[in-house]
């Protein structure tokens, strides 16, 4: 089961790292880092190798078992 969780910025945009950090899927930015560059993560449904993504309202991120979205 996916658990779905929201998640407000109040910026034009947060890098990707910082997204996972944020949202408390990772404890730090090098658990971030691992899972970008394992190919673990999605953003709008293409795996992303970029921890700088710049990721913007009404983008979604998939990870296993997590989807987020940015609002």
């Amino acid at each position: 089961m996916t658990q779905k969780q929201a998640v407000s910025i109040t910026t034009d945009f947060i890098k990707l790292e910082g997204l996972l950090k944020f949202a408390g899927v990772t404890g730090t930015g090098g658990e971030a880092k691992v899972l970008i560059q394992d190919g673990n993560v999605r953003v709008n449904g293409e795996v992303c190798l970029m921890r700088g993504k710049k990721i913007r309202v009404g983008d979604t991120i998939t990870l296993p078992g997590i989807e987020l979205t940015v609002t």
